[in-house]
């Protein structure tokens, strides 16, 4: 400390001779935590944090499954008949149109959840997506209403995309602040699991529907279901969302029942979380932000949602059939993945993600060979490979990401950089694909794209900081129990000299 601090290191002399003094201007620059600075979090609070952020992210996902899985009847429903492509590709470009507004989402919601509170913001997007959706599963088909049928498809596709946009950065902004520095990868894991069983739940429903109605039974109402059902799930998630409280972290930064002394000062006591300072002075890490979202989120789209489309188009497979296997890998996943967050908890958030960057790169190509193969064991075997690779990811992501940033711009930067890298790479990923299959004449295409984009990741893992078990930037430190608060602040005072 000496040798840092000009008016200690100019005369050490000074130093020996006046002891207190100089103990008293370094505690008054670098003061020790009080006990009212640390949050002790309620475990119940933390569960219940937990289940609202989850199950929004799982009906975004389910939303996202569900629309991609009906592509084919969508087109059918919504889009004059012509011929079967031109159908799909209409059906695909309204389903990347919600892609187009999610940047434009999280630059709304995102400072709003930095100014008026996370809770507030996260119900208005839990609202959002539930209308948009249920909105959907009412629209009249095209031979009802003709040309206003695509166009309210459109419309509500917009709205679910703007609420999109506020929807993961809050989640796991909110979990984030919610949970112990401790277990902040074991919790935010959840947020994933949320994104899995939306998954899991749009897959299963499409598979029933479609074993259960002929072709006409289902473009004539079967395909409304799914959408409907998004209406009493939006309550339930609102309900919940509505019954907690604001974040620790946040309340703090609003000077309100969280109080702390000199040493939690840096904690900002205004919430500005306006575009311009984000962009300004947080640029680096929100590249560092869109690099680590791009290269995770090629890859996960290329397992959960392309892969079926590619065993069908591809290799020939039924989609059932290519459903059914992402089906289980899918569910093991379930399985694995807070364990995955508790690992991340113990040995770091950069060991994970870099083993799961590394995994798609080293992996990707066997993997692609093992389901070009065909047969379910070596298709299955193909698909675990690639998704052990992402559960590295999943489980770990939603705790790094939130902890990249300070508590002011917290919600605002992870919003605009999360959804302008899904925007760009995500949900641009079974466009890309195919487009490069075609260009190339090569099957393998996926892997080489995988692998380019765990390159991209590599380099941004190993340019990020570590921050498992630190409190996030901005914030006093959050514990489990009060012993844990006793042991943090006694573990900074120096033993008493005789």
């Amino acid at each position: 400390m000496a040798d840092s601090d000009p008016h200690l290191a100019a005369d050490p002399e000074a130093v020996k001779r006046h002891p207190t003094l100089f103990r008293a201007i370094r505690q008054r620059r670098n003061p020790r935590l009080r006990r009212s600075d640390i949050t002790v979090t309620d475990d119940r609070a933390v569960k219940r944090a937990v289940k609202a952020a989850s199950l929004g992210n799982a009906m975004e996902w389910f939303d996202f499954g569900i629309y991609s899985y009906l592509a084919v009847t969508l087109g059918h429903v919504f889009f004059p008949s012509g011929n079967d492509t031109s159908q799909l590709l209409s059906s695909f470009a309204t389903f990347a149109v919600a892609f187009l507004v999610r940047p434009l989402g999280g630059m709304v919601f995102g400072p709003m959840g930095d100014k008026i509170g996370r809770k507030k913001v996260l119900a208005l997007t839990m609202i959002l997506m539930a209308v948009g959706t249920f909105a959907i599963g009412v629209i009249p088909s095209h031979d009802a209403i003709g040309l206003w049928a695509p166009a309210l498809l459109i419309f509500f596709r917009l709205v679910q995309g703007f609420s999109t946009g506020g929807e993961y950065g809050g989640a796991s902004t909110f979990i984030a602040e919610y949970a112990p520095d401790k277990r902040r990868g074991y919790f935010g894991s959840f947020l994933e699991f949320g994104t899995l069983a939306g998954y899991v739940g749009a897959a299963g429903l499409v598979t029933a529907l479609a074993a259960l109605l002929d072709t006409g039974q289902m473009e004539s109402w079967g395909w409304r279901i799914p959408f409907l059902v998004a209406g009493p799930l939006g309550l339930v998630g609102l309900y919940l969302r509505l019954r907690l409280d604001e974040t620790p972290a946040f309340q703090k930064l609003e000077g309100g029942t969280v109080h702390a002394s000199e040493a939690a000062d840096h904690v900002e006591t205004t919430a500005k979380g306006d575009l311009a300072r984000i962009f300004r002075q947080y640029w680096p890490t929100l590249i560092l932000c869109i690099c680590l979202v791009g290269a995770y989120n090629i890859t996960d789209y290329m397992l959960l949602s392309y892969m079926p489309t590619y065993l069908s188009d591809e290799l020939g497979y039924s989609e059932t059939h290519g459903l059914l296997i992402l089906l289980a890998v899918m569910v093991f996943l379930m399985l694995i993945i807070s364990q995955v967050g508790k690992l991340s908890d113990r040995f770091g958030r950069k060991p994970l993600l870099m083993t799961g960057m590394l995994g798609f790169f080293f992996l990707s190509l066997p993997a692609f060979l093992l389901i070009r193969q065909g047969g379910i064991p070596a298709i299955t075997i193909g698909m675990l490979m690639l998704g052990l690779s992402l559960v590295c990811m999943l489980g770990t992501m939603s705790a790094a990401l939130p902890a990249l940033f300070p508590t002011p711009v917290r919600y605002g930067s992870l919003s605009v950089g999360y959804n302008l890298s899904a925007s760009l790479f995500g949900g641009t990923t079974p466009l890309v694909i195919t487009a490069l299959i075609s260009w190339s004449g090569t099957n393998l295409m996926p892997a080489f794209y995988a692998m380019a984009a765990a390159l991209v990741g590599v380099i941004a893992v190993a340019c990020m900081k570590e921050t498992a078990q630190k409190p996030l930037a901005g914030s006093p430190p959050s514990v489990e129990t009060e012993e844990e608060a006793a042991e943090l602040c006694a573990g900074q005072t120096p033993e008493p000299k005789f």
